[in-house]
């Protein structure tokens, strides 16, 4: 058996009248991401960690903001996409650390859900979803609550033909 690592990154602003998107689930709060698609910044992290971790590019590559299509797109659709790309090509994903950077809303109520919802969208089991959550100590973007970041880590494996 073969693995391999793939990283992701995503940031978004904050604005008002945007749902807040995260992990799949909307999470209560005046403000939300401001994207091309639905902003779901946590998705948008793991979707790039896992196409990195294969060597296909990123969701930039796949889902262009230049293209119509993709506005206003689900990012659970896009997840899924990719989680079936990688499978196509023999890979499946093993499990998955992520951490949210944002000052507010609290996301500790939130995380359970988010993690059903991020391994539904992976065919993992939940406990190879790990959602974690810091601030940024009131310094930066993030600080300002002007926006929001996401990290994600990734585990994919690679089933072998034969012996």
């Amino acid at each position: 058996m073969r693995i391999r690592t793939g990283f992701g990154y995503d940031s978004h602003r904050l604005v008002t009248g945007r749902p807040f998107l995260l992990g799949g689930i909307e999470v209560p709060h005046d403000k939300g991401g401001m994207g091309h698609s639905d902003a779901d910044v946590l998705l948008h992290a793991i979707t790039d960690a896992l196409l990195g971790a294969v060597a296909l590019g990123d969701i930039g590559l796949h889902f262009p903001d230049t293209d119509p299509a993709w506005k206003d797109a689900d990012s659970r659709k896009l997840l899924r996409h990719v989680v079936e790309l990688l499978r196509e090509k023999g890979w499946t994903v093993g499990n998955m650390d992520c951490t949210v950077v944002l000052e507010q809303p609290k996301l500790r109520p939130h995380v359970d859900a988010m993690r059903s919802s991020i391994a539904a969208l992976l065919d993992v089991e939940v406990d190879a979803v790990s959602v974690k959550a810091s601030t940024n100590e009131k310094m930066g973007f993030v600080g300002r609550e002007e926006g929001v970041v996401a990290y994600a880590v990734v585990l994919v494996k690679e089933e072998s033909a034969g012996p």
